[in-house]
């Protein structure tokens, strides 16, 4: 009699045990098993799937791998010593107490540099891509000797072609044909949480590959303004491991698609520590294209204020915002687009592009990749109400108009002739501005440039006449750095001016 009731009770358990397995996943089709380790722990598969199923195969980076490491550059530099002074340089025959400052101290002199980093081949016939700081050490000294090797160990001189501070890019150039190049992917389409890889020439290896997954998009870390005052930052942030060496390289799809150039790492010990940031590639081609086609850069403004970093709970309830409601405009120029468009102080823009924006960063974001004469839509509030509106791009205020040769030492306020080609063997260059003489109370005077410069280069762009000289000026923007040398010195000298 006890066991058959002992029999009894096992046979009703058993039952009520499958029967209650079966009703939770009936009621729970989506519930993943998860297995008990030998130390106790929650163990899952490690595979990756891509669909809600739990079924297909893991993720493949083989293909993309093999379709961007030859593509990818490993860059190394040379940058001449230079006589600096706190990005004042010193002007020759200033005094007696400037021949006594270096009598004492010395020259003041930055010694020779050496940098490598990584660049990404972008067509056929040689252009390259990669970060303005591979080639610059962001203080004036520029690199005048750049080596440039393959995937396939072969090695090139580089010549630059062009650079934007502003966006800490930069293009080179090698001679040949039939290069691997990168193909453009669209950043735009790039999804948070999706997975990359990055390519370069990390530390003291050869090409690598590391994968990772996008973080953030929209980044700003401040990292520009080391080098620019008008910084342009909308990073890409990722957790795939970079390096020192890295900058310059790529970011690509799992496609093989460039979307990205490696730039900048937040490293408290100065090596990889998950946080990764690259230029979209939407903002590299539009870079790249205007240096290419123009020889500098083509950047369209809105021609509007507003306040930088994020604001204060204060702020906000001052100009009447709430949270991500906006960019909040505290100031118009009276001759830019915004102006033309009817926008006004106190007025909130809401959107840029049919994009939403809540702050300055994604502002500039929208606007990053167009040039002057482009039209943009934008939405904005007043007194409650949304106004929709366009808005063309203008240059920014204080770059220069194109000046005819004859009128580019009147607008500097110097006598400057383009140097003669015997001078400019004798002295070893190739070409250059002689300047002859600075008049008092002329831009040039404001600086400490002495009579008798020879100016080689604008912002790392050779100057070889004064037809050059006028034509860079015309696309520069803000401050500018004129390098150059002296009859008899052989150091290089790099002299800041403001053309607003």
């Amino acid at each position: 009699m006890k066991l058959r009731h002992i029999l009894l009770v096992i046979a009703v358990s058993s039952i009520t045990a499958v029967g209650s397995m079966w009703g939770f996943t009936k009621l729970n089709p989506n519930s993943t098993s998860v297995l008990q380790g030998q130390n106790g722990l929650p163990v899952n598969y490690a595979g990756f799937f891509d669909n809600d199923q739990g079924t297909g195969d893991p993720v493949d980076f083989s293909k993309a791998a093999a379709a961007s490491v030859p593509a990818v550059v490993h860059i190394k530099t040379k940058i001449p010593a230079q006589r600096v002074s706190n990005d004042l340089p010193q002007r020759r025959g200033g005094g007696v107490f400037d021949d006594w400052f270096e009598d004492f101290f010395g020259p003041q002199v930055m010694p020779e540099q050496r940098a490598s980093g990584s660049g990404v081949m972008i067509s056929q016939d040689g252009y390259i891509v990669t970060n303005n700081h591979v080639i610059s050490d962001g203080k004036g000294g520029l690199a005048n000797e750049i080596q440039v090797t393959t995937h396939e160990k072969k090695s090139f001189k580089a010549k630059v072609i062009g650079r934007d501070p502003s966006s800490d890019l930069a293009v080179l150039k090698i001679e040949g044909n039939n290069f691997p190049f990168m193909i453009y992917g669209n950043s735009d389409n790039v999804q948070v949480g999706q997975w990359i890889l990055a390519v370069g020439y990390p530390l003291t290896l050869e090409t690598t590959v590391t994968a990772g997954i996008v973080s953030a998009k929209g980044r700003s870390i401040g990292i520009n303004s080391r080098q620019s005052r008008t910084p342009v930052e909308s990073f890409i942030q990722t957790d795939a491991a970079v390096n020192q060496g890295n900058s310059g390289g790529a970011l690509i799809n799992t496609n093989g698609e460039l979307i990205g150039i490696n730039s900048a790492i937040l490293a408290p010990n100065g090596t990889y520590a998950g946080y990764s940031f690259a230029i979209p590639v939407n903002i590299v081609k539009k870079i790249v294209n205007d240096i290419v086609q123009y020889g500098d850069v083509q950047r369209g403004y809105l021609g509007i204020s507003y306040p930088s970093g994020e604001l204060s709970e204060g702020q906000r309830k001052q100009f009447g915002l709430s949270e991500n409601d906006g960019v909040y405009v505290s100031d118009v120029s009276p001759d830019g687009g915004a102006s033309q468009a009817g926008i006004k102080q106190g007025d909130v823009i809401t959107k840029v592009n049919n994009v939403n924006v809540s702050s300055g960063l994604e502002m500039s974001a929208q606007i990053a990749s167009m040039k002057p004469g482009d039209k943009v839509p934008v939405t904005y509030r007043r007194n409650g109400k949304l106004v929709e509106t366009n808005i063309t791009l203008r240059k920014q205020p204080g770059t220069f108009e194109v000046l005819a040769a004859t009128t580019i030492g009147d607008r500097l306020g110097a006598t400057m002739v383009t140097l003669d080609r015997q001078k400019a063997r004798l002295y070893g260059l190739e070409g250059g501005v002689l300047v002859n003489e600075i008049k008092k109370g002329g831009p040039l005077s404001r600086t400490r440039m002495a009579d008798g410069f020879i100016i080689t280069s604008v912002n790392g762009r050779e100057v070889k006449s004064l037809e050059d000289l006028g034509n860079i000026l015309a696309r520069a923007e803000g401050n500018v750095r004129l390098e150059g040398t002296y009859p008899d010195s052989d150091g290089t000298y790099t002299y800041p001016l403001n053309l607003e």
